[in-house]
């Protein structure tokens, strides 16, 4: 069982632990200076009163004097001038060890001020590095953010090292997740072109007027198989292309996109028996219409591919604006129970549900992926929740753009 939030104890910086350890080496440095100061004023006193009224064994040294007109001589007097060492003895140890305890203590208050600006100092390229990992943490995708970098200027101590370090591992990343981007879409560029002659080859050999009836059934299977083919290609380059930030944006009202989308998929759900709602009101964003409509399209095709399949199922589309200037896509549906820990994989590249229904088993496992990566490329995000009773809800997040549609 975890403590509460304001029960967590709160630990200290290394800003704050670096200047306490200065302080703490100044206040002993200190009294240890305080100290031996004391001692060696203890012995130097000693050493001046023997010095003085004592002498060596087989001489006299006769003292005399006169204090209050009272004339002392002999132990009397000697005794007198112990009695003055004592005071003086005790007025050196207020004055030294009293007020010089005070001293230390407020130089010390200023040595830690002192030492706190000096930590600062020290562990501003730390902070520097800090900021830029978090700047990279906090991009909406993670190769989004790898172009920033440290730079940091400087002599070349372990702090630079750390930051040149630092700088060279993002750079790395950085020309990793291009070469990935890269090859993906190549790859489905390349992969289309046979893809296209295996097609066109095939209803070449069907469409023949001596074609057996074998030769047609093979012929559908096999362009069954290359639409599948197709398919996948496609979603990959379209994949590819979500994960760029959409520079060019245009005004979009997600209202429309839904009525669109909705229209688009109307057959195929009556086919599968599935019952589509739509429920629109004003929700404007900027972004790329055409990916726009890819994500509420990938929405509502999950929604009617995982479905119950006795003629009673549903999918209801919803747009709508909601406070802190967003707008949201909302697709709820009917289905098989979705265990809440399996949610989080659904958005996963190339992961299918195990429920997808056989009639419409056509998916490439890419849709709910291509959702989250247009998502993420137009400042928004997606989540997910089970929906009582079976299926799943799933949301759209995007940034609104309320003025772009006011007349």
């Amino acid at each position: 069982m975890s403590l509460p939030r304001w029960l967590t104890p709160v630990q200290p910086t290394l800003r704050l632990r670096l200047t306490l350890v200065y302080g703490a080496v100044f206040l002993a440095a200190g009294l240890l200076l305080l100290g031996v100061t004391y001692v060696l004023f203890d012995q130097q006193l000693d050493r001046s009163f023997n010095d003085r009224y004592t002498t060596e064994p087989g001489r006299t040294k006769q003292v005399f004097f006169v204090h209050d007109g009272v004339r002392l001589s002999g132990d009397a007097a000697i005794e007198w001038l112990r009695r003055q060492e004592l005071e003086l003895r005790g007025a050196a140890v207020t004055s030294l060890l009293t007020q010089g305890m005070i001293a230390l203590v407020m130089v010390g208050g200023v040595a830690m001020g002192l030492g706190w600006v000096v930590a600062g100092r020290v562990l501003a390229p730390l902070r520097l590095v800090t900021e830029t990992a978090r700047k990279i943490a906090a991009a909406p995708m993670a190769e989004r953010g790898l172009h920033e970098r440290i730079a940091l200027d400087g002599p070349p101590d372990e702090v630079k090292d750390l930051a040149d370090t630092f700088d060279t591992m993002v750079e790395r990343l950085d020309h990793s997740f291009d070469g990935q981007r890269r090859f993906v879409a190549n790859a489905s560029h390349e992969l289309r072109t046979p893809l296209t002659l295996n097609r066109a080859l095939v209803e070449l050999a069907m469409h023949r007027r001596t074609a057996s009836a074998d030769v047609k059934e093979l012929g559908e299977s096999l362009l069954e198989i290359n639409a599948r083919h197709e398919r996948l290609i496609g979603g990959l380059l379209l994949l590819a292309r979500s994960e760029q930030e959409v520079a060019d944006r245009s005004p979009v009202d997600l209202a429309d996109v839904v009525t669109h989308v909705v229209a688009q998929t109307a057959a195929d759900a009556a086919a599968a028996g599935i019952a589509v709602y739509e429920v629109t009101a004003p929700a404007p964003t900027t972004g790329d219409a055409l990916l726009l409509e890819r994500l509420v399209h990938n929405l509502v095709e999950n929604g009617v591919r995982y479905n119950v399949d006795d003629g009673t199922g549903w999918v209801r589309v919803v747009s709508r604006t909601v406070p802190g200037g967003r707008v949201e896509v909302e697709v709820s549906n009917t289905g098989p129970s979705v265990p809440p820990y399996d949610v989080p994989l659904l958005f996963k590249p190339f992961h299918r549900n195990s429920s997808e229904r056989p009639l419409t088993g056509t998916s490439a496992g890419l849709g709910l992926s291509i959702v989250r990566s247009v998502a993420t490329a137009h400042g928004g995000d997606v989540r997910a929740r089970p929906r009582d009773g079976g299926g799943l809800i799933v949301v759209a997040s995007l940034p609104a753009s309320p003025d772009l549609f006011t007349l």
